[in-house]
C-alpha cells in the first residue's frame, strides 16, 4: 500500500502542469494572431468626394489652368462652421441646445467660443460663452460637404443656387444658412429654436477663380451668371 501512495502523486503533478503550459502558449498564440489580423480587418472607408477630387477634379483643373505639377492644383483644406448665439448672455441653456444640434449635424463636438471684451450696450461681459464652432478636416470634411450639397441645400425654400460673391479674395468661400432644419439629421418636431450658421470653405487656391472652379467641381450649386455679368458678379 505504501508503494501505491508514493507512486500516485508524481503523475498527478505532471498532469496539472502540462495543461497550464499549453493554455499559456495558446493564449500567446491567439494574441499574436489577433495583433496580426486586427489592423487588416479594420479598413478605412474613403469619402466619395475625396475619390471625385482625385479622379475628376484634379485632371479638370490641370487642363483648365495649365498646371504642370499635381501639387499646384488647389485643394480643400478644411471646413469651419460658426454659430453665434447672442441670446446666450441671458440664458446659457440656449447655447447648450445649439451645441447639441451642431454636434448632430457635423458629427464632431463644437468648441465653445467666449467673449473677449465687455460691451455694455449688448449686455455682454468679458469671458462669457456666446457661440460655438466646428473645424472639419479630411474624411469628416468631405462627408459633411457631400450631405450639405446633395441633401441640405436643395431643401432650402425657393432655392435658386448659392451666390458666387462671397469669396474673400484669397480663395476662401463663406456660405450663410438661416435655418438648421434643412439638415435631415435634425428632427423638426423636437427642435427648441431656429438658429443659423456660417460655413467657410478654406482652400489652398491663390485666386477666387481657382476656388470657384474647385468648389464647382465638387458640385456646389452656384447661381448661373447672366450674360451681362463678368466673373463673380462684376459688370463686364
Amino acid at each position: 500500500m505504501a508503494k501505491e501512495k508514493n507512486e500516485n502523486p508524481a503523475p498527478q503533478v505532471g498532469k496539472e502542469k502540462k495543461p497550464k503550459a499549453a493554455q499559456q502558449s495558446k493564449a500567446k498564440g491567439s494574441k499574436q494572431e489577433s495583433a496580426r489580423t486586427g489592423p487588416a480587418v479594420e479598413e478605412k472607408v474613403t469619402a466619395r468626394l475625396s475619390e471625385t477630387y482625385k479622379k475628376d477634379i484634379i485632371p479638370a483643373l490641370m487642363k483648365r489652368f495649365g498646371y504642370k505639377n499635381v501639387m499646384q492644383v488647389p485643394k480643400l483644406e478644411k471646413i469651419s462652421i460658426n454659430c453665434g448665439v447672442g441670446e446666450a448672455t441671458q440664458d446659457q441653456k440656449i447655447l447648450e441646445t445649439v451645441v447639441r444640434e451642431l454636434t448632430v449635424i457635423s458629427g464632431q463636438k463644437p468648441a465653445i467660443r467666449k467673449s473677449k471684451k465687455a460691451i455694455s450696450n449688448f449686455k455682454l461681459r468679458e469671458n462669457i460663452a456666446i457661440g460655438c464652432k466646428v473645424t472639419l478636416r479630411k474624411n469628416k470634411m468631405f462627408e459633411f460637404m457631400d450631405r450639405l450639397i446633395n441633401l441640405a441645400i436643395p431643401r432650402v425654400r425657393d432655392f435658386r443656387g448659392v451666390p458666387d460673391k462671397s469669396f474673400d479674395g484669397r480663395g476662401n468661400y463663406t456660405l450663410g444658412l438661416k435655418e438648421q432644419i434643412i439638415f435631415p439629421e435634425i428632427d423638426v418636431d423636437k427642435i427648441e429654436r431656429i438658429f443659423g450658421m456660417d460655413i467657410t470653405f478654406v482652400t489652398t487656391a491663390k485666386t477666387d477663380e481657382e476656388a470657384y472652379e474647385l468648389l464647382k467641381g465638387f458640385g456646389m450649386p452656384f447661381r448661373k451668371r447672366e450674360a451681362s455679368e463678368g466673373a463673380f458678379g462684376q459688370a463686364a
